[in-house]
């Protein structure tokens, strides 16, 4: 698995219905516990850090996760992404995600994602050509955003409630199928209920609201677009939808609010950044063996490719 491209062991992912959970760094501190959770449960899965991880908590930047990641992980069980790199952020303001992306590449990241889901539909797509092409000129997979997934911004959202019965923001099955043929990207992040945690204010320490997903909508998306498809927003959301979503499409599945609050909540009550660390390994342990369930994934899935 060591040597494996990441796309081929996605697509083997995506082909046995075995999800491959991503879980975000906003501490640095959180990357060894987590590397080592994942190895020790002998599961398949992704570290990823967000452009705002670097910028709104303390990640610091690609470059320190990355070089943390290199020292600690073994490349059978883990692999390295960088998770949203914005066009336009969160606060409404341009990024330079073409250097963002360059330099993820250029530290060895194994795959990339812009999230220009704020965008056009077209320019959406030109983007993420762009981005697609600058990861396989690198042997990097690459991943979009198409849809609403909300949650991030800095002003409430509707109630959940209304948002989901009125399938507001959700990824429209014609566009997928357009945008997946026209982009050439890998994966493709997709919004059937599923929202962001807040990341600013007294928000961001409340626990998330629990999401559900329009499985049938999902399965649309699957038939029409027939590559992996990405959940983002994945704490949170009732289990019975999750494991329903995995059979019906959904391979890789961002993890961030969940863990973030448990070291913070850790360091905060403790004041020890080893008991927070302690209790994030503990954390991932329990998803990848009792919620995932995805204990051993990476031998299958040598099996697989095999």
């Amino acid at each position: 698995m060591h040597n494996i491209p990441l796309t081929t062991i996605m697509r083997a992912a995506y082909e046995l219905h075995i999800p491959v959970p991503a879980f975000n760094i906003p501490h640095l501190p959180m990357v060894q516990p987590i590397v080592e959770a994942i190895r020790s449960c002998g599961s398949f899965a992704l570290v990823e850090v967000a452009l705002l991880e670097t910028t709104k908590f303390q990640a610091r930047s690609f470059a320190a996760v990355a070089e943390l990641f290199n020292q600690h992980a073994d490349r059978g069980y883990v692999r390295l992404h960088q998770d949203h790199v914005p066009v336009i952020d969160e606060d409404h303001q341009r990024v330079d995600w073409a250097r963002c992306v360059r330099e993820a590449l250029d530290l060895g990241f194994d795959s990339v994602m812009v999230d220009g889901s704020r965008l056009p539909f077209e320019e959406n797509v030109d983007v993420a050509r762009q981005v697609a092409q600058m990861a396989h000129a690198k042997g990097a997979a690459s991943e979009a955003e198409l849809g609403a997934v909300l949650g991030h911004e800095s002003g409430p959202i509707p109630p959940y409630d209304e948002l989901f019965e009125s399938g507001r923001g959700f990824t429209r099955v014609d566009e997928a199928q357009r945008f997946v043929e026209e982009s050439h990207i890998d994966w493709l992040s997709v919004a059937i209920g599923n929202i962001h945690g807040a990341i600013t204010g007294a928000a961001k320490d409340q626990k998330k609201v629990e999401a559900r997903l329009n499985i049938e909508h999902l399965r649309r998306l699957s038939e029409a677009t027939r590559i992996p498809l990405v959940l983002h927003g994945g704490s949170g959301i009732r289990h019975e939808s999750v494991l329903r979503a995995i059979e019906n499409g959904i391979t890789k599945i961002n993890v961030g609010t969940a863990l973030r609050q448990t070291y913070e909540k850790t360091l905060k009550d403790t004041r020890d950044p080893s008991a927070a660390q302690q209790a994030v390994a503990d954390d991932v342990r329990e998803m990848l063996i009792n919620y995932f369930r995805i204990e051993n994934s990476a031998a299958r899935l040598a099996e697989r490719i095999a």
